[in-house]
């Protein structure tokens, strides 16, 4: 199934089963695929704690690295920049006063077509 798809449609699905993931962990969905001149998110959660902006990566193999290894500095920050960005528009300043983190989740495929999420919170920072 996984491996059949196009690679748009394997990311959004990754992306659709990390917002499952995350809530099931008792994270918020604020926003998904917020983009602008920076870069895109592909998931902002509220915890209790902290506004939490999630890069989502699917790897169909790990041969040639993990999934979280594809977020390099430059991808790093695109994603802080475009935080900011959020943090200064109307939807995002009501979370100011929150602290931010950055994860990652890593997709990957199971051996019966379900993923299996490796959720990787502080993955960056500032």
């Amino acid at each position: 199934m996984w491996r059949s798809a196009r690679p748009t449609d394997t990311g959004k699905r990754a992306e659709q089963g990390a917002c499952r993931f995350l809530e099931n962990n008792k994270l918020k969905i604020i926003a998904k695929n917020y983009h602008c001149r920076f870069g895109e998110i592909d998931v902002i959660a509220r915890s209790p704690e902290h506004l939490v902006f999630v890069e989502v990566r699917y790897r169909n193999n790990p041969h040639f690295g993990s999934a979280a290894e594809t977020v390099n500095t430059a991808k790093q920050r695109r994603i802080i920049l475009t935080a900011h960005h959020y943090l200064s528009s109307a939807g995002g300043r009501q979370y100011n006063e929150l602290p931010c983190r950055f994860d990652v989740i890593e997709a990957s495929p199971g051996n019966s077509g379900e993923l299996h999420f490796n959720w990787l919170p502080h993955a960056f920072q500032e």
